[in-house]
């Protein structure tokens, strides 16, 4: 299939301000009930074999950016996602910032204020949320889960006991 034939259907998304690319290509997804093997075979970012056994897509959701997307590939996936290559870039670490691809981690009074997930949250130098000067949560402060990868976050909550990102501010600590 071409990419002009299955732009003709494909719902636009924009990005959020700070978003990572996990969480927005969660939501593109979402919006175009596409798998991730569905936005990389229309982006033409195939060959799972060429990249270790897993498609782009998948590998750039869990944030596995070693390597990380070449100019190339994000040409090809800003052509179907309708997003300028340079905006997909700025929802990547900087290559001179070290990132946690573990534990996911969330500000929910950020949350409250833009609901997406912010890349910052994964550098591995930050602990706090600069904007409410409050620890970051790492697990449901209510069941101890961890949270799941961004691009899965559908409705905002805690996929185990429901507590919402947002409710969990309350059980920020203030820095």
């Amino acid at each position: 299939m071409e990419v002009t034939e299955i732009q003709s259907w494909l719902f636009r998304v924009e990005p959020l301000e700070g978003e990572s690319l996990s969480h927005f290509l969660g939501r593109f997804r979402r919006a175009n009930d596409l798998t991730p093997t569905g936005l990389g075979k229309a982006a033409g970012l195939g060959g799972a074999i060429a990249y270790g056994g897993a498609l782009p897509i998948a590998r750039w959701e869990k944030f596995r950016f070693n390597p990380p997307p070449s100019r190339q590939q994000l040409e090809a996936l800003a052509t179907v996602v309708g997003v300028d290559a340079d905006r997909l870039e700025q929802m990547l670490p900087p290559t001179e910032v070290g990132m946690k691809i573990e534990p996911i981690r969330l500000c929910g009074a950020c949350y409250a204020q833009s609901p997406c997930h912010k890349i910052e949250w994964q550098f591995k130098v930050t602990q706090e949320c600069a904007s409410h000067k409050l620890r970051l949560l790492s697990e449901c402060p209510n069941c101890g889960a961890r949270f799941k990868v961004p691009a899965l976050w559908v409705d905002g909550w805690c996929q185990r006991s429901f507590l919402t990102f947002v409710e969990m501010t309350r059980y920020q600590k203030s820095v």
